[in-house]
């Protein structure tokens, strides 16, 4: 691992080239080049090992109580993670879950229609009898039959962010690689504080 003296002189010396080109309209064509992997991916590493000292141990970084200005949001499928931006520069960023293979998150540009933030599946879920017991987990209920004397659970998406059709951004696990149905699970003190800064209408990437 590289150590921390030479990850924390990389990053100095690499803000200080980045600050004297990015001001103005530049700040958010760099941050934007950043997430969407045109930055040398030299310099990317040495960011994420930066983060990574200062900041959660989840990968995860927030800036964004500080700063002002329109949020918008990157979904950046191939490394699993999603961006905030406040006023086009970097403002946060969260590791995710995106859809597994056969339910893949598509590519493209949206924006957030929904939010609820106590919102469940209306197709995802467990069935379950009348005193709350589980009698099959993670059925689909369009497809898998219900058992006499059970009911419908939805499964629990907090902080959910609609961006398209059922799909949207909410608190959920974590494994490590794509695996959710095609919305983008995010840790719970993430799914919070993206809820608390996007609004109706805030515009969403989502790149390979």
């Amino acid at each position: 691992m590289m150590p921390r003296r030479l990850l924390t002189f990389l990053a100095l010396s690499l803000a200080s080239c980045n600050t004297m080109q990015t001001t103005g309209n530049n700040a958010f064509h760099y941050s934007r080049r950043f997430v969407t992997q045109e930055i040398p991916r030299a310099s990317r590493f040495v960011w994420k090992g930066v983060t990574g000292l200062f900041g959660p141990n989840d990968g995860s970084f927030w800036y964004a109580d500080d700063m002002r200005g329109r949020p918008s949001v990157v979904i950046n499928l191939s490394e699993q993670m999603v961006y905030l931006f406040k006023g086009g520069q970097l403002a946060g960023g969260s590791p995710i879950s995106s859809g597994s293979e056969g339910y893949d998150t598509r590519p493209g540009r949206y924006s957030v229609i929904e939010k609820d933030i106590d919102h469940k599946s209306s197709i995802y879920g467990d069935y379950e009898d009348y005193q709350g017991n589980v009698i099959m987990q993670n059925i689909n209920n369009r497809t898998d039959p219900r058992p006499p004397g059970t009911r419908f659970e939805g499964a629990k998406m907090y902080y959910f962010m609609r961006i398209y059709g059922g799909v949207g951004m909410h608190q959920g696990y974590l494994p490590g690689y794509p695996a959710s149905h095609g919305c983008i699970r995010l840790p719970g003190h993430m799914a919070e504080k993206f809820y608390r800064e996007v609004r109706l209408g805030t515009p969403v990437e989502v790149v390979p």
